[in-house]
């Protein structure tokens, strides 16, 4: 079902009852991550943009001090009293929701039961934070609506919707992630890139300009589940590292902040192969985006592109969070003329590749790399040409 918002709205009547007339439209964009992968929650800097693939909410208050949710693509249909939310944790869809609701009453904001229906373009399991999506919109749609029942004026902190959103995560779901994905769907800037020092959340936009070149996301259909995978193992291993060089430099509150001059004067001090692995990623990446935001800003598409080339190997060779599904569609990208860079995109183990390509090149990139993929795995791929998106939002019609 594509996006529209007329057939959005029949769809939530058909479900809810009532008229069209007070039916009110939001979106949370999913994001991709030109570089910087695991060091968010290591306090790195890191690069991503909103998309245009979003989760869009058709909402409506309902006078029953419950939040209802229903989905296009799902048979579900989910009921949770507002003094109650806990109680969803263990539910398979909707957990996200109602943990949201749970986050920002914790955190002092009065809640209205709302209707609410979700029609999601991010693709689940891709890479591309199809959870932050859903949360951040989540967050806009119920603190609007909210707020407007109780005369409350104040502009919306997105700032906070994406640490909340974080919390959600950790606390209700059940993932240790970091701050990147919920800050770049809350934060997002049409035709920009942001810049985010996840230690300070300092930020700054820059132009994403590529003259010449689309950013093509290539789907490898291998979907993973964050909370069922290694991710939460690669940041208790990151920690770990920090542990053992905190003994030798105390001041680094996280890894993101050792440099790599003095990473190399301790690292022989981390016995364990792996840990050394895992910290070496961590720390050279770091470094990596902050050279990718200084090509970025002088044009330097080519520079741009050998870091991320030099960034997969690394994500994949000392993290080890790609696999063959990843290093396949990589491979097979950079065997296309012209393109300048392709890497792994999100947490790995499954998910999207961000390509860098000639735009009168994008057909016969979509072409040659996915019968090349599918010829490898058996897996048909999927490919999207998205546009760099504004943050979560009130969409007004």
């Amino acid at each position: 079902m594509q996006k529209n918002y007329d057939d959005l709205k029949k769809k939530f009547c058909q479900i809810y009852g009532g008229s069209e007339k007070d039916l009110r439209i939001f979106s949370g964009p999913g994001r991709v991550n030109l570089i910087g992968e695991h060091i968010d929650y290591c306090g790195g800097f890191v690069f991503p943009a909103a998309l245009s693939l979003d989760s869009t909410v058709v909402a409506r208050v309902n006078n029953n001090n419950m939040l209802r949710l229903a989905a296009t693509d799902l048979p579900d249909r989910v009921e949770v009293k507002l003094d109650e939310l806990e109680s969803a944790k263990s539910l398979k869809w909707g957990n996200y929701q109602a943990g949201v609701a749970y986050v920002l009453q914790n955190s002092g904001y009065k809640l209205v039961g709302v209707d609410m229906l979700f029609h999601d373009t991010v693709p689940l399991g891709s890479g591309l934070s199809s959870s932050a999506a859903i949360e951040l919109a989540t967050a806009v749609t119920l603190v609007t609506l909210s707020n407007e029942a109780f005369g409350v004026t104040k502009p919306i902190d997105m700032v906070e919707m994406a640490v909340l959103g974080q919390k959600v995560e950790n606390e209700f779901c059940g993932v240790s992630c970091g701050i990147m994905d919920q800050f770049a769907s809350a934060m997002g800037k049409k035709e920009h890139a942001i810049l985010l020092d996840c230690g300070t959340l300092k930020y700054q936009y820059l132009p994403l300009r590529l003259e010449g070149y689309k950013i093509v996301l290539g789907n490898t259909k291998k979907k993973r589940a964050l909370g069922e995978s290694k991710y939460n193992e690669r940041v208790r291993e990151c920690a770990e590292g920090l542990k053992i060089l905190q003994q030798y430099l105390p001041n680094k509150k996280n890894l993101c902040n050792i440099t790599i001059s003095e990473f190399e004067q301790y690292k022989s001090m981390i016995e364990n192969e792996v840990i050394r692995k895992r910290v070496t990623h961590v720390i050279w990446e770091n470094d990596r985006v902050i050279r990718a935001a200084e090509a970025l800003k002088k044009n330097d598409l080519t520079e741009l592109g050998r870091l991320l080339v030099e960034a997969n190997a690394s994500i994949r060779d000392l993290y080890e969070v790609t696999g063959k599904e990843l290093d396949t569609m990589t491979a097979e990208a950079m065997k296309v003329e012209g393109v300048i860079g392709a890497r792994m995109t999100g947490a790995g183990f499954g998910g999207c590749t961000i390509n860098i390509v000639p735009e009168d090149k994008a057909d016969l990139f979509i072409q040659q790399v996915g019968d090349n993929y599918k010829e490898q795995t058996g897996i048909t791929p999927e490919f999207y040409v998205s546009e760099i998106s504004d943050g979560a939002r009130e969409i007004k019609i």
